[in-house]
């Protein structure tokens, strides 16, 4: 099947379609239509996979995706356009441009965390670059990987745009063919395994992956406002967000007023039984269930803590001070667990944030301009915010992407298009001089070389 599909969209690729604008927003504009019919029904399957809340599963999957598609379609024949660049004097004279070409097959996998939006806002991307695309859903959330095969199958030919299902052994089999380019969101483990597979191949890949994303509160903090701006970003999707806060550094002297008021903010946002609350998702595999869930024994609980194995439920959960040793401190934690850890120097910010590799994001709050400053310029990380969590990801001027472990390559916007096309130089010279001085036999003086290295 994946080989016949690859043979399907060689040949479609090469019968030049998608490098036309107007078929590619053509195709956009249908797709388009088809999400806003669909989107109570992929409302639906998002709640069937994990109980995900109607406004977020609107929010934070379905009009994002609609934001990227409206862009792509308004910009797409400007992105295409070449771009002219000044010439050198060594090509005078010449025109010289910079011409965006499509790769051909692009192999998008995606992850259940968020099912539709991480995989239909890269599409979207490829798409609109003119490329032809075979899209993998996550086999753990299956209510949404069925409604993206159906819409995609609705929407696209299958030699243009396809959706592969299955398990570990089909995503094997797709990263065992040659792509023209790879796009993968997942865990960092994973990822080793997709690069791996690329390198076979020499194939160009994007990596969206994860980390432990530090969030700092100094003792000059808005901490009310912070606090519900934390518990948003962290509880949102039941902390299944690749981009939540992993654990908060708080300055000791304002610690006990944060944790009064982010205990506060989660009881304003989820009630007293938060596992009764429609606006609270699950967890959405089991094995991740039960790996948080024992992440939790021996700590100490400021907050929540309550479990339900029949429903993969955690609670928000608030965490004081644990050991950097602990499972819980090693990893992503990827759920709706808060490490609260105090410090009182910037040498233990080092201590905490240097000791893991670069994280996705990092967020600091703090009304004091130099310390935003020196905290934003002092660590490598993907991307952040300054008195706020997530929130970069919806300015789709901004790249979205990692650096070193949490990933490579950025996209949303114009970004995506970039990511997907290659950026080919053209230069286009002149028939009516030919300067001789380049040709053989080398006539000029090998001192006037080094005096004109600067007409390059």
């Amino acid at each position: 099947m994946v080989e016949g599909l690859i043979q399907q969209q060689n040949q479609f690729f090469a019968s030049q379609q998608t490098k036309e604008v107007h078929f590619r927003k053509q195709y956009l504009k249908r797709l388009m239509q088809e999400i806003k019919d669909c989107e109570d029904a992929i409302c639906d399957a998002l709640y069937a996979d994990f109980k995900k809340p109607k406004f977020e599963a609107l929010a934070t999957e379905t009009q994002l995706v609609l934001a990227e598609l409206k862009y792509a379609i308004q910009k797409c024949a400007t992105w295409s356009r070449p771009t002219p660049v000044e010439t050198s004097w060594t090509n005078f004279p010449s025109k010289d441009w910079i011409q965006p070409e499509p790769y051909g097959k692009v192999l998008i996998i995606s992850p259940w965390n968020y099912p539709f939006m991480l995989a239909l806002a890269p599409a979207v991307g490829a798409i609109a670059a003119g490329n032809t695309v075979v899209l993998k859903p996550s086999e753990l959330s299956p209510n949404t990987s069925k409604i993206i095969a159906d819409i995609i199958g609705k929407v696209f030919p299958p030699e243009y745009v396809a959706v592969v299902e299955g398990g570990v052994g089909v995503s094997q089999e797709l990263l065992s063919k040659k792509w023209e380019y790879i796009f993968f969101t997942g865990s960092t483990r994973v990822g080793q395994i997709v690069y791996k597979s690329a390198a076979e191949h020499l194939t160009p890949v994007t990596l969206e992956l994860g980390g432990k994303n530090p969030c700092i509160v100094d003792e000059s903090a808005h901490l009310k406002l912070a606090a519900k701006r934390i518990a948003w970003g962290k509880f949102i999707n039941a902390g299944q967000t690749c981009l939540a806060p992993d654990y908060i550094l708080v300055h000791d002297s304002v610690k006990d007023q944060l944790v009064g008021e982010l205990k506060q903010q989660i009881q304003k946002f989820y009630g007293k039984e938060p596992e009764a609350s429609p606006d609270f998702a699950r967890m959405a595999t089991t094995k991740h269930y039960q790996e948080l869930k024992e992440s939790l024994d021996g700590q100490k609980l400021l907050f929540g803590g309550e479990c339900n194995d029949a429903d993969q439920y955690i609670s928000p959960t608030l965490v004081d001070e644990p050991d950097m040793q602990d499972t819980l401190m090693n990893g992503e934690i990827f759920g709706p667990i808060l490490p609260i850890i105090s410090y009182t120097t910037e040498a233990d910010l080092d201590r905490y944030i240097l000791s893991h590799p670069e994280p996705l994001a990092l967020y600091v709050f703090s009304k004091k301009s130099a310390f935003q400053k020196k905290i934003m310029s002092r660590y490598r990380f993907g991307g952040g915010a300054i008195n706020d969590t997530v929130i970069h990801i919806s300015n789709k001027q901004l790249p979205f992407g990692g650096i070193g472990q949490s990933g490579m390559g950025g996209y949303h916007g114009k970004h995506s298009f970039d990511l997907f096309s290659h950026h080919k130089a053209v230069v286009k010279r002149a028939n009516w001089l030919d300067v001789p001085l380049r040709y053989a036999p080398y006539k000029i003086p090998i001192r006037w070389i080094k005096k004109i290295r600067h007409l390059f």
